[in-house]
């Protein structure tokens, strides 16, 4: 009898609440061991050669090709039946998970989640961040708090669902040559643009890449940044915050955190910095410097 009450008191101890995560919140599979995640990779494909994000191919790997390689590189979607092999050991160990992917409007990595959610509904949550990168990774920061403080997978996922709302990311780009190759601007867009330093600033609205603002070298273009986060009444800091760079060094972040230390010196000690991978970096090129946050307002 004992024996038995023991075994079903392990049973208890083993079953967990998992989140799955996929490689556009550029958090690499280290990180996400360490943060006891489920982590799969998008694809990173350049000519012919094919990389696993985050695995195969590191954030400075990825800029060492990107910079070197005279190839557009492309992202391919997570396939639905990488997600059924997790969710398979979902179930069969009684365990329950919440699944984050970047947005349904950038890749068709959530619809693959859903379609391999036949048969595993009774333990499967799927979440869509309407997000990328570092807006993806902060909700996936969110998520891990609320699963340490005992929240169930559907208890996250709604949380989720209702502070999505919220997350601002903000970016400002050094070069428009990726965005030309990339076929977003023509070649003569560009090649007024470097002539006359003009720096994109871009978000994410409605689950999509969007510009914000074009700025005249990289001062006004820092600017613009801190003036869209006083349009949100400024940043939230009892939730997640993340700062990024695009490139193989953070030298221009790291004077935009210098040059804007009054924005968070009274609210955090150390700032979480992340380089950002392949799925944003592709289009983006290096230089670039990024923050995400949850805003104080819903609007």
């Amino acid at each position: 009898m004992f024996e038995v009450k023991n075994n079903i008191f392990e049973m208890e101890i083993m079953m967990s609440v998992r989140i799955i995560i996929d490689s556009a919140s550029d958090l690499t599979k280290e990180q996400a061991d360490k943060l006891g995640l489920d982590f799969l990779p998008l694809k990173t494909i350049f000519g012919t050669e094919e990389y696993l994000d985050g695995i195969t191919l590191s954030h400075q790997q990825f800029y060492e090709k990107l910079i070197e390689s005279d190839c557009m590189p492309t992202t391919s979607q997570i396939p639905p039946h990488d997600f059924e092999q997790l969710y398979a050991d979902v179930k069969e160990k009684k365990d329950t998970a919440v699944v984050i992917t970047l947005s349904s409007r950038l890749s068709g990595t959530f619809q693959s989640a859903n379609i391999a959610l036949d048969g595993y509904e009774d333990c499967i949550t799927i979440v869509d961040s309407e997000n990328v990168c570092l807006g993806e990774q902060i909700l996936v920061m969110y998520a891990c708090r609320l699963r340490d403080a005992g929240a169930s997978a559907s208890e996250i996922a709604k949380a989720l669902d209702e502070k999505k709302k919220s997350v601002r990311v903000l970016a400002l780009l050094d070069t428009l040559e990726y965005l030309k190759r990339g076929g977003r601007i023509s070649k003569t867009a560009a090649l007024a643009g470097n002539l006359l330093s003009i720096k994109p600033v871009i978000t994410i609205a409605d689950g999509e890449v969007a510009v914000l603002g074009k700025a005249r070298g990289s001062k006004n273009g820092c600017n613009m940044l801190r003036e869209e986060i006083a349009k949100c009444n400024g940043i939230d800091f009892s939730m997640p915050i993340c700062l990024g760079y695009t490139g193989l060094e953070d030298s221009l972040l790291q004077k935009y955190i210098e040059d804007n230390t009054d924005l968070w010196k009274s609210y955090v000690e150390e700032l979480p910095i992340s380089s950002i991978g392949s799925t944003i970096g592709t289009h983006t090129g290096p230089g670039g410097i990024c923050v995400a946050f949850f805003s104080k307002t819903n609007s």
